[in-house]
């Protein structure tokens, strides 16, 4: 057991060469920073948790997906961009919710 956490963790670190998740490990940075700032409740700092959580773990499996993809074909296919639109839209579905989380908790405390 324990060697598939280390292999877990070891895909975390990994994901820091990818430009793609690299960017959303520094957001989630910049993000746990505000929440220090702004002295999030514990209910914040769950729903600030769960947003970060969401889009890391999506940009991760949507470079695995483009990964794979790109194994199959280095060539232009309509199918294979079809499965990296979709991929890529799980990603920006993630970060609208996280940024509607975020603007959620901030006109909270600005009000």
């Amino acid at each position: 057991m324990r060697g598939k956490f280390s292999d877990a963790f070891r895909g975390i670190f990994l994901g820091a060469a990818d430009t793609g998740i690299r960017i959303q490990y520094v957001l989630a940075l910049l993000a746990v920073i505000a929440g220090f700032i702004l002295r999030l409740d514990l209910l914040e700092w769950a729903v600030v948790s769960v947003c970060i959580g969401s889009v890391v773990a999506s940009e991760i499996l949507n470079t695995c997906v483009e990964r794979i993809c790109d194994l199959y074909t280095d060539k232009y296919d309509e199918k294979v961009r079809y499965i990296k639109d979709l991929a890529a839209g799980a990603v920006l579905a993630a970060s609208i919710a996280a940024l509607a989380a975020a603007v959620l908790i901030l006109l909270r405390r600005l009000i």
